[in-house]
Formats: structure tokens, sequence, C-alpha cells
């Protein structure tokens, strides 16, 4: 049967193009729509839906450091210094040059009633286009050649309700379509990295092991220091082996974690200089710059290659059988870079291939996401960096594009709060608790980590323990976890929100926060009964149904 000249075979309505053919189907959920389809041709970018744009608009960037924020559209503008564009490449965008001449949101895009998200990135990657007022819903796979109908990312559409619960909404039908199997492990713990950065000694591990012991952590993770080289995975001279690393963690009773990039391979590594056959290629069949840090041309893993797959696996397996069972893994956007690889994969299915190799060589180990494209880690972290990096300083004024800014990071925290134990554990990047060696006042430490705990977030430390620590903050923040949270205000001008937490480990709390004023005030509710929410999926009708359980403290 035809429909204006379209065939429909009584599920799919076909359109024909120019090198390609596309099927749609739409179905009726009770809170909007969702689109599905399948695509076969020589596939590049292809827009499958649009809708009016309002004048404010609420937009994600692609990956963990990258800003998710209300935009004004008429004064938008991608600012971004030349200099930073020359070295951050690819940890911009899959596409940094089409961001750069275009209003774009990666995965989800809203407006003040209404919702829209993709629910998958295993093929395309999934983005809307602002232009001529409208929104445009793409698909761009990067000339895929495909000979038979392949399934299109699909697409929701959600309204009739506040921004914030159509978002909520979204998390859940993006959980029940990708069935994440996340750890049930939400950690604490220290991490190495905002105070010793690059310089962490194991001196310095063993001196803050022995100052940690009154904080009850439950990881210890040492950051990027340790290592050989980016791309050598292996203790530097100066770091004893991953065995001995372990063990002195184990002994203090906490589980031993590292950093590490491995889809990251620097021009200096023994992999650059001896297997440039397993990165990624540029047209010229030259290995491709991913980005430049450490003041070194990095260059991406080839996850498609079977000798580097195999290394891989080895990277990971080695760190797990000597004991290491925290692992965050950064730069992850290197692995879904666009270029040549051994096999013809997009770059988001190479991206799935190297992160599938990590999540079955560790096990139920625990893998924290950082520098990761949002939608295609889902069901392959159990933790994941929601924010650019924090800072021992807070700058409202300064550039807000993945530079290190307390201010910046916070917001995200807030802006990503929906993703939280849905898609994984949210990571709102470290606390930062010292008063010496920071440009952090006591209230800006105070609503960081407060934030932090009452939305229900992973919580690392990150200090020399042997400065003046604000233990009370800590602790404080540890109590206002285990809630289910609410934040109104995602389309506030002014960065001014309300946190509402139920069932925390100390009742309901609001907290009313104000990121430009460095105002926040907490509100308590002690006597309120102690619930834990459920959420299943009726399949007959697509409908979402909610359920509260008493919650057993003592079980």
């Amino acid at each position: 049967m035809n429909i204006l000249n379209n065939y429909f075979d009584g599920e799919y309505l076909e359109f024909n193009k120019d090198n390609y053919s596309i099927k749609l189907k739409i179905e009726k959920i009770p809170e909007g729509y969702i689109i599905r389809g399948k695509v076969k041709g020589k596939l590049g970018k292809i827009d499958i839906f649009d809708d009016f744009a309002d004048e404010d608009l609420f937009i994600n960037n692609w990956q963990s450091w990258s800003p998710t924020k209300k935009i004004k559209v008429l004064n938008y503008k991608y600012n971004i210094p030349d200099d930073w564009k020359k070295t951050a490449k690819y940890s911009a965008h899959p596409m940094p040059e089409y961001l750069e001449n275009n209003i774009i949101s990666d995965y989800f895009i809203a407006k003040k009633n209404k919702v829209y998200g993709f629910l998958t990135s295993k093929i395309a990657h999934p983005f809307f286009e602002v232009k001529d007022n409208k929104i445009i819903a793409c698909l761009e796979y990067f000339e895929k050649n495909a000979d038979e109908y392949i399934d299109i990312e699909p697409l929701i559409i959600l309204e009739n309700n506040e921004m914030e619960k159509l978002l909520e909404i979204y998390a859940d039908y993006v959980k029940f379509e990708n069935n994440p199997k996340f750890s049930k492990w939400n950690p604490v713990g220290w991490s190495s990295w905002y105070h010793y950065y690059e310089e962490l000694t194991w001196q310095d591990t063993l001196k803050n092991l022995e100052l940690s012991k009154e904080y009850n952590y439950e990881v210890f993770q040492l950051d990027d220091s340790w290592q050989k080289d980016i791309g050598d995975w292996i203790p530097k001279d100066s770091f004893p082996g991953f065995d001995i690393i372990a063990n002195k963690i184990k002994e203090y009773g906490y589980i031993p974690g590292l950093w590490l990039a491995p889809f990251s391979v620097s021009e200096i590594s023994e992999v650059f200089l001896k297997h440039k056959d397993w990165l990624v290629k540029d047209e010229n069949g030259e290995p491709k710059v991913a980005y430049i840090n450490w003041r070194k041309n990095i260059y991406a893993l080839d996850t498609t290659h079977p000798e580097a797959q195999e290394h891989l696996k080895n990277i990971f397996l080695n760190m797990r059988n000597n004991g290491i069972h925290y692992f965050k893994t950064d730069f992850l956007f290197a692995g879904a870079i666009p270029g040549k690889r051994y096999v013809e994969v997009t770059p988001i299915e190479a991206y799935n291939i190297g992160m599938k190799i990590i999540r079955e060589a560790i096990g139920e180990d625990f893998i924290l996401g950082c520098g990761a494209p949002i939608l295609p880690s889902i069901g392959y972290v159990d933790g994941m960096r929601i924010s650019a990096d924090t800072a021992p300083f807070y700058k409202p004024n300064d550039l807000d594009f993945v530079y290190p800014n307390a201010y910046y990071a916070l917001r995200n925290v807030i802006t990503r709060y929906f993703m939280n134990g849905k898609w994984w554990w949210n990571d709102p990047d470290c606390l930062i608790l010292r008063t010496e060696d920071t440009e952090l006042n006591d209230k800006i430490i105070e609503m960081y980590s407060y934030v932090s705990g009452l939305l229900n977030n992973m919580i690392l430390q990150s200090d020399d323990l042997s400065k003046t620590i604000k233990k009370d903050v800590y602790f404080n923040s540890l109590k206002l976890r285990g809630g289910i949270p609410h934040v109104k205000g995602l389309m506030n001008d002014n960065y001014s929100f309300e946190i509402e937490a139920f069932n925390t480990n100390i009742g309901n709390v609001k907290m009313h926060v104000d990121l430009e004023k460095i105002n926040f005030k907490l509100e308590y509710d002690e006597d309120y009964p102690q619930l834990n929410k459920n959420t299943v999926l009726r399949e007959e009708d697509n409908r979402l149904f909610h359920y509260y359980e008493e919650r057993d403290n003592n079980a």
C-alpha cells in the first residue's frame, strides 16, 4: 500500500532518498511518542524529525566534561579560543567543525514543556541541530555502507509536563531501552588528582593511606601519575608493581583503584613507536591525532584491530589479576573519533567494541567513565563523570567549555542529575575540602559537597590529608546521600535551583542553591517514613509505573 507515493507495509512507512532508504514507524506512549525505524544505503547525516524551537532551549554536549545548560538561541555563540581548539580536537565533538558552525545538542534537547531524546547510540551519533527556528533530529553515520536494513537509534518525544520531570522520564525510557547492569555500589573514597596532579609519589600514597583511617573510605584511587606513559600502562620506575600497590591499599581495608586512559596513545610511548598499525588513521593512512595533552600528540587506539584488541584486554586483565578492582577510565572519547580503522565501522561502533572488551575483561569490577561519550557508555560503566574537571577555584565568568572550574562543574552536577541511579552512578568529580592550597572559600566547599551528597552521587575526596580539612563537611555530605532527588530551575537564567530529595539518610531534605551568589539553604524533615523507589515498564502499553517500599535500614 502507498501513502503519498511512499510504501506502507502495515507497520513501517518507507521513504526512498538518493543514497538511502528509510522505514519509520511511530509508537504512541502515555507521555508522547517513540519513532523507530530501519535504514540502508550509503549513510551520512540523516534528518528524521523536526519541530519548532523556542528562544530558550536546554542543550547537551556529547561527553562527560561538556556543558549541559539552558541557552538563549538568539544570543548563543560558540566562543572558544583557537589555541584550545587545536589541542582539544575531538574532545569537543566527533564533528568539531560542525559544532563550531552550528547550534548542536547531542543525544537530547528540551524546551519548556517538551523533551526530545534518542534512546540509544549503537551505530550512529545522534544529535539535534537548531536551525531556522527549528529543532532537527539528526543521525550521523559517517558514510557507513549498509547493504541490509539496520535499526536506527530510536527517538522519543515527551510532552505536557515540566521539563525536569520529562527529563526524568526520558532517563527511565533510556534505561529500559538499554537495560544497563551497573554496580549497586555507590562508592565513597579518595583520589589523588586535585592536590598532587601528575606529581604524586609512592611516598605521598603511603602518607595519605596512613592519614585516611578516620574517613571510612571504600576505595583508594591513584590518578594520572603512576604510569610509564600514556599508552604504556605499567608502573613507572618510581612506583612499585601492581601487586604491591594493591596489597598496600588493601591493608587499610580499601578497594585499590587506578586511573588510565585506555584508548589513548602518546607519540613517545612504546605502543606508538612499535605498533602504529594499532592506531586510527587519517585519510592518508597516517596515525590520526585525537587530541594534544601532556605536551604531546595523543593518538587513538583502533579497537577493531585484532592485536590492539588483545592488547587492550591484557591491560585490564594484568591490573585485575594483580589486585586492582576499581578503574577510572579517562579520555574515553578517543575511542570514538572518526578515521580509518582495520574494520570499516562507524566511530560509535568502534567505541562500543572497545568498551565491551574492557567490560568483559574486568567482570564485575567497578568502571568509572570520564571524558566519555554519554549515550554509548550506558551499559559499560558503573559510574560516570558528568561534569568538567572541578578545581581549587570557582570562576563564574570563565569560559564554559571543558576547562577545569568548580563553578561550571557544579552546574553540570545539577543539570545532569536525572541520569543518576538509572544509567550509572553520577560522579560529581572530587570534593576539595582543604582550607589551604585552594581558592575555594568555606561556602563554596560546603555548597559543592552538599549538592553532591543530596543528589546521591559518588563521593570521592581529593586532598593531601595532612592539610587542614573540613571533615565535618565530608561526613555531612555522606549523611545527605541515599535519597531520591528532584531538581527545579534548570531553565533559570541565573543558575539558581531547588533540589528536593526524599528519603535521604536523614529524612527529606530541600536545598535552595544559587551558584552565582554562592548561597544555599538546607531544610530538613526528619520524620518522613523511609522508602525505596522502584520503576517498571509495562510492556503491553509502554506505561511507566513507580512504586515505593518501606526501607529496612537494618538490612
